[in-house]
């Protein structure tokens, strides 16, 4: 191998002193400018040694610079399920807040949310040396977050809190509050909520946004228009069955989630009804399949890069006060075609 100047260089890894050598530079500049954590030089140095190792074929050897700092750049990510949509865009926005902080991402799936896989997920992740965990799979009142504290385990909480340890999640209460007032202003005053997990503090958070909004505009909610359900579209299906056959049969239906808005909405026309004609639906989370649905839903967006970079940095600060330990991210309500104004003269 041969480098521009005429110089010859012995073939297999080009290393930070093969760089320097046919760059004229030290090797201390090159691994410095070569450093995608600090900020990017544009000086003519610096543009020549970006130069002639893309020449080279220079690839940073992230094991080794691992070593030195005696750590491992990377992060582990334990979320429920890797088939849900929301879970893979979250770990994906994790991933490239990663990337912009010189990190690697690590993803293990758990099963169901069940509290031993999740902490089977953990112990393995740490077995394998990572720098730190992120969390999406906490529930209010579990143990396992304070056990972590105990041993001194850095970890952080994403898209769901537990009370214990650090967190960035969006800000569920405010996007059930919108959702529901969303519905309100159309005019629809019964209004049933399709409720996710009651340990899941997402769900809970929403569930308190519904309530706070029907409270606001005076509209009672009637046994039977909170049905607790699972995250999936069967789940969805079978809320909705239950919030048409009840005795007063809302308008509106606000699901915590966009796949259970997806079930309800593919179990209607076999009641007969029609979205959003006799019945208006939002869901939650803005999967990108929604907005391309024969009838498009209307759903609250979460803004997962923002809640990811909130979790790297609280993962990776070393002075926060008793108020920098939780991050909140806030939901955009986005308005389609699965809702419409209430044309029934029953309200």
């Amino acid at each position: 191998m041969s480098t521009n100047d005429g110089s010859s260089m012995k073939p297999g890894r080009i290393t930070l002193h093969d760089v320097a050598a046919a760059a004229g530079v030290s090797k201390s500049s090159v691994s410095r400018i070569l450093d995608e954590r600090l900020p990017r030089s544009e000086s003519e140095s610096a543009k020549r040694v970006r130069q002639v190792a893309a020449e080279l074929g220079y690839v940073r050897d992230i094991s080794a610079a691992s070593l030195r700092r005696g750590n491992t750049s990377t992060i582990g990510v334990v979320v429920p399920h890797l088939t849900d949509t929301v879970m893979a865009m979250f770990y994906e926005a994790v991933a490239r807040a990663c990337q912009k902080a010189g990190l690697f991402a690590i993803v293990v799936a758990t099963s169901r949310d069940e509290p031993e896989a999740d902490r089977a997920a953990a112990e393995t992740l740490l077995a394998r040396g990572v720098d730190g965990l992120i969390l999406t799979t906490a529930q209010l009142g579990e143990k396992f977050t304070q056990e972590l504290q105990l041993r001194n385990i850095p970890f952080v909480l994403a898209l769901r809190r537990s009370g214990n340890g650090l967190a960035s999640v969006g800000d569920d209460t405010l996007g059930g509050y919108l959702a529901t007032r969303h519905l309100l202003d159309l005019g629809h005053r019964k209004i049933g909520i399709i409720a996710g997990l009651s340990y899941s503090s997402s769900s809970s958070d929403r569930l308190i946004g519904y309530r706070k909004a029907m409270d606001e505009a005076g509209a009672e909610i009637a046994d039977g228009w909170v049905v607790p359900s699972g995250f999936d579209i069967e789940s969805g299906a079978e809320a909705a069955a239950k919030l048409i056959s009840h005795p007063d049969r809302p308008t509106a239906i606000f699901a915590v989630n966009d796949n259970t808005a997806i079930g309800a909405m593919s179990w209607l026309p076999s009641a007969g009804l029609s979205v959003p004609g006799d019945i208006s639906i939002v869901g939650y989370n803005d999967i990108p399949i929604v907005r391309h649905l024969a009838v498009p839903l209307t759903t609250v967006r979460v803004p997962f890069d923002q809640i990811a970079t909130g979790a790297i940095e609280l993962l990776r600060s070393t002075t926060l006060g008793p108020n920098d330990r939780i991050r909140i991210a806030t939901p955009t309500l986005i308005p389609r075609r699965s809702t419409a104004r209430n044309a029934s003269k029953d309200v």
